[in-house]
């Protein structure tokens, strides 16, 4: 890959995907937020198991806790490292390379442990509009992460290769 077409891809999956983790992380932490609020007037007309978990949920379905819960760490996480990975790809050089590499990975699997909550959750129906935007968004990505994975780890081979 040449050199300028590796670093413009990888900065343009990387403002992609500083903007999708944002919603992710908003609409996660509404969730999280809605559930608080909520939680002591609907948990008290559950069973004993469900009153032992401190935060239940009262809308989607079992699966949702975790959804939630997985899907705001993913959502900060990547905002945070994409953030820090179009700053390293600016640089362009293997040192930053390498650190973007690796924080786009780490993120990338955060992100299909997310993923494949919602997906859980989409097997599991009944969940309300929230959620199912919460859930595309996290399977779109998926893909834009592996993307710029990728692109990062290409760009890490052309520097190389240029240096020698």
């Amino acid at each position: 890959m040449a050199s300028g077409a590796g670093k413009s891809a990888a900065f343009m999956l990387l403002i992609l995907n500083v903007l999708l983790y944002f919603i992710v992380t908003v609409i996660s932490g509404w969730a999280v937020n809605h559930a608080i609020e909520r939680s002591h007037e609907t948990a008290s007309t559950l069973s004993i198991p469900a009153k032992i978990f401190p935060v239940f949920f009262p809308f989607g379905n079992m699966a949702t806790c975790f959804l939630i819960i997985f899907s705001l760490i993913a959502g900060v996480v990547g905002f945070i490292t994409s953030l820090t990975g179009i700053h390293n790809v600016i640089q362009w050089n293997a040192p930053n390379l390498h650190a973007a590499a690796f924080s786009s990975l780490t993120t990338w699997l955060l992100t299909l442990l997310a993923m494949g909550l919602a997906c859980k959750e989409i097997d599991k129906r009944w969940t309300d509009s929230n959620l199912r935007t919460l859930e595309t968004i996290l399977i779109i990505l998926g893909g834009t992460q592996m993307f710029c994975t990728a692109a990062i780890h290409a760009g890490i081979e052309d520097v190389i290769t240029r240096e020698v």
